[in-house]
């Protein structure tokens, strides 16, 4: 199966002009988005907890997490960002595609915007 890719911008909500935008691997496995922390720091955004993770082979790591917006598809959603490292690929998790309505189609492992956000 081929990966998913959207660019994403990453914003400071409390400076929306100060941005990041990048490449993101869609993980529909991952709760949260990942950015690369350099890239949270240059726009302002700093850690406000730490999170416990489990990775993709089972093992646990805490890691610094924050809140921004995150822009893709014409969408705007607020996020809680976790805080990767600073050479990292980032990654687009479930929880910012579900709240704009938008899934991976399983077949073609394209993204599609749903008819309506799902509330139930």
């Amino acid at each position: 199966m081929g990966m998913t890719h959207v660019t994403v911008a990453v914003r400071n909500p409390a400076a929306p002009e100060r941005s990041w935008e990048g490449l993101f691997l869609v993980d529909t496995g991952a709760v949260d988005s990942l950015v690369p922390g350099k890239s949270l720091r240059e726009i302002g955004l700093a850690p406000k907890a730490k999170r416990m993770y489990e990775l993709a082979d089972g093992s646990k790591v805490k890691m610094d997490i924050t809140v921004g917006e995150l822009e893709f598809m014409g969408e705007l959603v607020g996020s809680t960002i976790i805080f990767g490292a600073d050479d990292t690929e980032p990654i687009l998790g479930v929880t910012a595609l579900e709240s704009v309505g938008i899934e991976v189609d399983p077949r073609t492992q394209q993204l599609k915007r749903l008819p309506a956000t799902r509330l139930k």
